[in-house]
């Protein structure tokens, strides 16, 4: 499942620069998460890095973006891809 941010936000900044796939971006009043760059971190880390950073436990899984693992490992690969080469 993709990420997501809850209204519970306190908009603290300190998920967005952890999240290794540029997936949060400021909405109109809080970050959000952008749930088809999002890969709970799988091919980066163990664990969903902005959840480790969050005061406020605001960021749950998505119910509406139901994803295995391997596509989550895809969906990396993909992202990983489009890199452009630095």
């Amino acid at each position: 499942m993709a990420l997501k941010i809850t209204d519970e936000c306190i908009n603290c900044d300190v998920c967005e620069p952890e999240c290794p796939n540029e997936a949060i971006y400021m909405g109109p009043i809080r970050w959000h998460i952008d749930p088809d760059r999002c890969t709970e971190c799988v091919g980066h880390f163990d664990e969903p890095q902005c959840q480790q950073v969050c005061p406020v436990d605001c960021i749950p899984l998505d119910p509406k973006r139901e994803e295995s693992r391997d596509q989550l490992m895809t969906k990396y690969t993909r992202l990983v891809q489009e890199e452009p080469d630095k």
